[in-house]
């Protein structure tokens, strides 16, 4: 059985001293899991710094679509390998609401994630009127076109239904094993998928103990040190 993945995701959260005191104190700690953390671009070479030594993960929370050019504002793959980022997130839901992320982007981002030696960590799931609607599986499976001709160990996925993204209220197990199913399903059994949607100390384990789940995406909770290294000392 592979690792479990606990990944802290920052969003645009943070500052110079938090990288330090709150990365330094996770990086102090040894893990049966994988961990890595996604941080804000300012403060990926910071992070780098911090964590140099250990066994805790640089990760970066988007990434250009282009590989080099006349691209003004954009963060390129290599760019962010150069740096010591192992991964990037890719069509976060929030990416995907607030600024128009496609699974068309997404499909060229991974690819070039891929290319720079980077784990694409892509994100998936379906918002609360189409979950009503019955439209959950078509509306993941759509997604899945993104990845559909790459083999599975060259990226991971993040199922994370929108309806519990920053609102205090998790899918229940019954309704993550579901999804993960269905998803491992359409990719193949070799897919890892972590679960993302309010995990924090409180329900971390019950979610990592859920069949079907490879890993953990964290979101406030990857701020406050404790509560992180709590969630990630319940993956296996």
């Amino acid at each position: 059985m592979s690792k479990q993945f606990v990944i802290g995701n920052w969003k645009l959260n943070g500052n110079s001293d938090q990288i330090k005191s709150v990365l330094g104190a996770v990086a102090q700690h040894q893990f049966a899991a994988e961990v890595g953390v996604c941080v804000p671009f300012p403060y990926l070479a910071l992070a780098a710094e911090t964590l140099k030594g250990g066994s805790v993960q640089l990760g970066a929370q988007d990434v250009s679509r282009y590989a080099s050019g006349a691209y003004t504002g954009e963060v390129s793959a290599p760019m962010l390998k150069e740096i010591g980022c192992r991964m990037a997130l890719v069509a976060h839901s929030e990416r995907r609401q607030l600024f128009a992320e496609t699974t068309e982007t997404a499909a060229l981002k991974i690819r070039l994630c891929i290319d720079a030696g980077l784990l694409p960590v892509y994100c998936v799931g379906e918002s609360t009127e189409e979950r009503n609607a019955g439209k959950m599986q078509e509306t993941i499976a759509t997604q899945l076109d993104a990845v559909k001709d790459l083999p599975v160990d060259q990226y991971t996925i993040a199922y994370e239904p929108t309806w519990a993204i920053g609102t205090g209220a998790s899918a229940s197990p019954g309704q993550i094993a579901e999804v993960h199913g269905f998803i491992k399903d359409k990719l193949g059994n070799g897919a890892r998928v972590f679960y993302g949607g309010s995990v924090k100390g409180s329900n971390a384990a019950s979610v990592l103990a859920t069949p079907g789940v490879d890993g953990v995406l964290v979101g406030g909770a990857s701020l406050n040190a404790q509560e992180f290294v709590e969630i990630c000392k319940a993956a296996r």
